[in-house]
């Protein structure tokens, strides 16, 4: 089995690195650059199934191209954020109205950032989107290029330090922020093999809480690491990695970014979710 691996996918990451991992499923661990990178992956069969945030799977089913959902993680409070310069006049999201705000558009920082306006009574029309990429963005915004920074772990934890930073929304009281594990409906992953990817997803997740410095040592070892063991185990220690098989409380999580992402124009048609695999693949 081909398993789609990306650096903001740490749940998969440890899987690459953690002994005996998928053992069973003779797996292959392809690397990849980002989640937003997943769908083409699986249309191409480079991937049987990989992990990200929420919005790259509904960002499948806009292309019609049928996610179906394998299981998800706990919802992750700690794990993202919107932050703004500790000098800003930017003090809650009603302020962010004409900002320029920097994030990954098409991730789960898109929803992040709809639903913080819509509780303020904004949309994303009301603010000007900049793709972070490959930039500094933490730099970008100390110097002023941008007025806010939508942001993830681990670069999150570093960003919380500096002295010039602060944090204006935390993911966990806006999103439930998962991790989704997901496949297209082409690759007929469901019933048994679901849940058996299921499983072994949660199995790693539990062996590493159980053992966070061989964790943490493992992430900070390998080439090009944001860091070194301690501040991986402190990444680690905010996370609870257990793994369910996707449900229909799941699905209705989805579909709920879905109408929000309409609502705010990211979508110009209505998106219809996937399904779980445990109910079978497809529509």
């Amino acid at each position: 089995m081909k398993i789609g691996v990306h650096p903001n996918n740490l749940h998969l990451r440890l899987a690459r690195l953690w002994p005996g991992a998928f053992e069973e499923f003779d797996p292959e661990f392809v690397a990849y650059r980002e989640g937003r990178d997943t769908a083409a992956l699986l249309e191409k069969g480079e991937i049987h199934f990989g992990g990200t945030g929420s919005t790259p799977p509904i960002e499948a089913d806009a292309r019609g191209l049928s996610a179906v959902y394998i299981a998800a993680s706990a919802p992750r409070p700690a794990n993202g954020a919107i932050l703004v310069r500790r000098d800003s006049s930017i003090c809650s999201a009603a302020d962010l109205a004409a900002k320029r705000i920097s994030l990954i558009d098409g991730s789960f920082h898109t929803y992040l950032l709809a639903r913080s306006l819509e509780g303020a009574g904004l949309g994303l029309a009301d603010v000007t989107r900049i793709e972070s990429g490959d930039s500094d963005s933490l730099r970008d915004l100390v110097e002023g290029r941008v007025d806010a920074w939508v942001t993830m772990s681990p670069r999150l934890e570093k960003a919380l330090t500096h002295e010039e930073i602060s944090l204006l929304v935390r993911c966990g009281s806006t999103i439930p922020n998962r991790s989704l594990f997901w496949t297209l409906s082409r690759h007929n992953i469901g019933g048994e093999t679901g849940q058996a990817i299921a499983t072994e997803l949660d199995r790693v997740g539990r062996a590493v809480m159980a053992d966070i410095d061989k964790a943490a040592a493992l992430l900070a070892a390998e080439p090009g690491s944001e860091g070194d063991a301690q501040s991986w185990a402190k990444v680690l220690r905010s996370r609870d990695l257990s793994v369910v098989a996707a449900a229909e409380n799941i699905l209705a999580e989805q579909q709920e970014e879905a109408d929000t992402l309409y609502r705010h124009g990211h979508f110009s048609l209505p998106v219809l979710t996937g399904q779980s695999a445990s109910v079978g693949g497809g529509r």
